[in-house]
């Protein structure tokens, strides 16, 4: 009876040690590595779908968990749920790193999603009537590039001084045709404002546009230029911007694969940013 007790002990070391064996030819066979990243449906979401299979072959698995807000993405990534997120641009990561004290990093800029004005009742800015009602959302940053288009439109001037990438509600020193800006809604609110024709025209960012099966360049009224240096970014923590899968994310996002793709896509309503 011993003899086998001791049969069956020496067998089940055996097995043990093998298995261990096993699970260390397979980690130091370089495994592939998970990267968790949170971002918009779109196109943020659609674009890291082309990425995955392209980082597959590096040996990292791409896993995308995908936002309806604005909010979520930067607290999931500060709680450690995510390992970076892509969704913003630099100044709304400004932003919500002042007011929520974030101590996040910027790790690359790959996209622009032009803001476009958007109107059921007319087809310029030019034909807004005395005293028109403006909606767009209630995230700061977006502001000055909304004021920015109307700028352009000439139909806003600005204090000596103001930038347009700086301006606010404040900073608005001519408003011939009285126009009414409202800024108090939530950015995944402006599409149903615009459907259900409330206000006269509603700013609203491209992603959630593009999501609706619209085209910026075709069906806003008016648009950002192309030249805004409102990027959307790669975002992760300051304490973890060297990370290595982070850093080969951002390589492929900025490949000719993926940004041929993005035009592609597209055409023209969202930009890929080579930098």
């Amino acid at each position: 009876m011993k003899k086998v007790l001791s049969a069956l002990f020496v067998f089940s070391l055996v097995l043990v040690l093998a298995a261990c064996g096993g699970n260390a030819d397979k980690k130091s066979s370089g495994d592939s590595k998970e990267l968790v990243v949170g971002a918009s449906n779109t196109p943020h979401a659609e674009i890291l779908e082309q990425a995955k299979p392209i980082l597959k072959k590096e040996g990292i698995d791409l896993k995308i968990v995908t936002y309806q807000d604005y909010v979520l993405p930067n607290k999931a990534l500060d709680e450690g749920e995510i390992d970076a997120n892509y969704f913003q641009h630099k100044p709304y990561l400004e932003l919500e790193e002042k007011e929520k004290g974030y101590k996040f990093a910027d790790v690359g800029a790959i996209h622009i999603e032009p803001m476009g004005i958007y109107s059921k009742k007319v087809k310029s800015l030019k034909d807004l009537k005395d005293g028109a009602q403006i909606l767009l959302s209630n995230s700061k940053s977006d502001w000055p590039r909304v004021i920015g288009i109307f700028v352009d439109e000439g139909l806003l001037t600005l204090k000596d001084g103001v930038k347009p990438e700086d301006a606010t509600f404040d900073d608005i020193k001519d408003n011939p045709k009285n126009l009414k800006f409202k800024y108090d809604l939530d950015p995944a609110y402006l599409m149903t404002a615009y459907n259900h024709e409330e206000g006269d025209a509603v700013a609203i960012n491209s992603n959630f546009v593009v999501d609706q099966n619209l085209n910026p360049t075709k069906d806003s009224i008016a648009i950002e230029s192309k030249d805004s240096p409102y990027a959307n970014i790669v975002v992760t923590k300051e304490s973890n911007k060297n990370n290595k899968n982070i850093k080969k994310l951002v390589e492929v996002l900025h490949s000719k694969e993926i940004q041929s793709w993005i035009t592609d896509k597209w055409k023209g309503a969202v930009v890929p940013v080579d930098k």
